[in-house]
């Protein structure tokens, strides 16, 4: 009896290490982090856009952020969030015209090692590599 306790405590703490530390959730970005997130990410796919139109950017305001899904798991030693969730564009294109579409997000964000300042992170298209981006500007 004492032996298969023993046994089913030990199978316990094994399958318990098995699956790795994860960073607290209690250290997620808040809200305000996430929407400048959504800001770089969407200013880079615009400035990209607005150059091969040689077109001027429209304004933009970002609201009703949801996350619908966050996970957390450590990139490069760093705490990282993995976000998914949904976001309403407002766009202002000209003086009379102002559009506003629900959009979705797909974005990691690591909170750096003194723990006072985000970077956005971004894979480099088929490769195991990152782009890191600072969320201080914004």
């Amino acid at each position: 009896m004492i032996t298969r306790w023993i046994i089913s405590l030990l199978m316990i703490l094994i399958l318990t290490g098995c699956g790795g530390p994860t960073p607290s959730l209690g250290f997620a970005p808040d809200g305000s982090v996430i929407n400048k997130a959504i800001a770089l990410a969407l200013e880079q796919t615009q400035t990209s856009l607005s150059q091969q139109l040689t077109t001027n950017l429209p304004e933009t305001e970002i609201s009703k952020i949801d996350v619908t899904q966050l996970e957390p798991l450590y990139i490069g030693k760093l705490p990282t969030y993995h976000l998914r969730g949904t976001y309403v564009l407002k766009l202002k294109l000209s003086e009379n015209k102002t559009e506003k579409q629900t959009n979705e997000f797909d974005i990691y964000l690591q909170r750096q090692i003194e723990g006072k300042t985000w970077r956005l992170l971004q894979k480099k298209p088929d490769r195991e590599e990152w782009f890191s981006y600072s969320l201080e500007k914004y």
